[in-house]
């Protein structure tokens, strides 16, 4: 596995541990232990992971998520520590990285930030660096349901075109943050925003942005 999304992955074990099978998640309807079987699921079985893209294949997916949320909290637990089966596509170096980096990052600050007085993570340039170069390749992904025109900018003023239209509104942050504005977390992305101040309302409490 590829050192960020192993960092990643171990970061988010512990956490899910230390939090204990009914925590708070910033995913809307889960508890940790939800979040821990959706990332158990995700990997080990792929005939239902294709339910989180995929409306026809949502229930299929719900009946398999409920089957392992069953499951000892410490088994789960486990089973992400492990990482995928021996044969998952998911061993590939180059496929980890690409999939599981944003993955567990995203994860790891749905445990932290949905606790009490939490603060944001000092993340080395590296990793910054990192986490906009797949920022910049899913832009549009991401972005596909804003309600506005969306533009990520950098701090140095590297940007990134996430949705065409107008009016625009600019988001401006570190990588990390950015991502997870992208990702449906707005109310705890430490980013600023500019632009029309309806465009922005709407943007912020725009229920469909993100994957």
């Amino acid at each position: 596995m590829s050192t960020f999304a192993k960092r990643e992955r171990l970061l988010l074990a512990d956490l899910l541990e230390t939090a204990g099978p009914d925590a708070p998640t910033l995913c809307e309807g889960w508890r940790t232990r939800d979040l821990a079987a959706h990332v158990v699921v995700r990997e080990r079985r792929a005939d239902a992971a294709g339910g989180i893209m995929i409306k026809q294949l949502a229930p299929r997916l719900e009946r398999v998520m409920t089957e392992f949320a069953a499951k000892p909290y410490e088994e789960l637990i486990q089973l992400i520590r492990t990482g995928p089966p021996r044969f998952s596509p998911f061993q590939l170096k180059q496929l980890d990285e690409a999939s599981n980096t944003v993955e567990f990052y995203v994860h790891t600050e749905d445990v932290r930030r949905a606790q009490p007085e939490w603060t944001p993570r000092e993340l080395d340039p590296v990793f910054q660096d990192a986490l906009w170069s797949r920022l910049e390749r899913m832009a549009r992904l991401v972005g596909r349901s804003a309600p506005t025109g969306l533009v990520l900018r950098r701090p140095d003023g590297q940007t990134a075109v996430a949705h065409k239209g107008a009016p625009v509104v600019t988001v401006t942050g570190e990588p990390s943050e950015l991502l997870l504005f992208a990702h449906g977390r707005q109310s705890v992305a430490k980013v600023e925003l500019d632009g029309d101040e309806n465009a922005i309302a709407k943007l912020q409490e725009a229920k469909q942005l993100g994957i």
